[in-house]
């Protein structure tokens, strides 16, 4: 037996445990302690330079601050309410729903099946967001009768529906 022989292999890595977990090389950086001496670097005016507003206490250094210049969400139109999709930049009065054709009604249930809002979430139509209602389209077609629970209805939608001998019914929120 030879002397390499009787050493513990150095590539195997112990068991991991709580004992012995630590944090990534390089993942964990301390944090900048600034205005503690000179030797350290950022002592004396703590790295904010000699003068200027950027220097003093309560400087501007929002994200959002672009150097007194108009920002941009004051630059951006303002034109108001809930009738054109261009107004109001960041869109609160947008309304959103989930769109179900009918060739994809046709497509995933037998004749005469009960398609209510928990059948289209498990035929991976519907969503599981709440607030987010539930609409019929008629795109496509519809060949055999279907008795529908949604939020709303095309008009279209509504007749085809109706027409293949099915109903629609409307769920309400």
């Amino acid at each position: 037996m030879t002397d390499q022989d009787a050493r513990p292999d150095e590539t195997a890595t112990p068991p991991i445990g709580l004992h012995n977990l630590k944090p990534a090389p390089g993942s964990r950086k301390a944090r900048k302690r600034v205005g503690r001496g000179e030797g350290s670097g950022l002592g004396k005016t703590s790295g904010r330079g000699q003068k200027g507003a950027g220097s003093r206490s309560g400087a501007k250094d929002r994200t959002r601050f672009e150097g007194g210049q108009m920002p941009l969400h004051m630059r951006m139109r303002k034109l108001r309410g809930p009738h054109m999709k261009k107004s109001m930049p960041f869109e609160p009065f947008r309304t959103h729903t989930q769109a179900v054709n009918l060739k994809d009604l046709d497509r995933r249930f037998e004749s005469g099946a009960e398609v209510t809002l928990e059948a289209l979430l498990a035929a991976g139509l519907g969503t599981r967001r709440k607030g987010v209602k539930v609409k019929v389209l008629a795109k496509g077609e519809l060949s055999k009768p279907l008795t529908v629970h949604a939020h709303a209805f095309s008009a279209a939608a509504r007749e085809a529906i109706e027409a293949a001998g099915g109903s629609a019914h409307v769920v309400e929120a």
